[in-house]
């Protein structure tokens, strides 16, 4: 059997977080850069965001934050625009709930932008009021 060389495996690189807590400085977009919200996961390193000018776009997670920096839907992020493609985008940043809150403070998302709460579609808004409320004298006659 050949012997094992190597410092780990998997779990010795899930565990690696290379200091994600630390503050960072707040990036700002650039010129064929935007903000957007996730709508939507759709898997593959792909997901559904709204962006700030008010387009849908696909977009794609680059490989370095593959893996690494998980994107749920509600997060902000900062996606770079196609030349040649505008309902395409590549997705470059996910601000941390702090760093969102400080772009609206900053004026950089609209006022509009609901932050820290994931997406709810018109259909499940209704969905915490699945229960049924009895009266003492519906108790009595079972």
């Amino acid at each position: 059997m050949p012997k094992n060389k190597g410092k780990g495996g998997k779990n010795r690189k899930r565990g690696k977080n290379e200091a994600d807590d630390e503050k960072r400085e707040l990036v700002f977009k650039e010129d064929g850069q935007e903000y957007a919200q996730v709508l939507r996961m759709l898997g593959n390193g792909r997901c559904e965001a709204m962006c700030i000018d008010g387009t849908k776009r696909l977009c794609h997670i680059r490989g370095k934050m593959h893996k690494k920096v998980w994107i749920a839907a509600g997060d902000i992020i900062l996606v770079g625009l196609r030349d040649y493609q505008d309902d395409k985008a590549d997705v470059i940043l996910k601000y941390m709930p702090d760093e969102a809150r400080l772009l609206k403070a900053y004026g950089e998302l609209p006022e509009s932008t609901r932050l820290n709460e994931g997406i709810i579609d018109e259909e499940d808004e209704g969905a915490g009021d699945d229960y049924i409320e009895f009266e003492d004298e519906d108790i009595d006659k079972i």
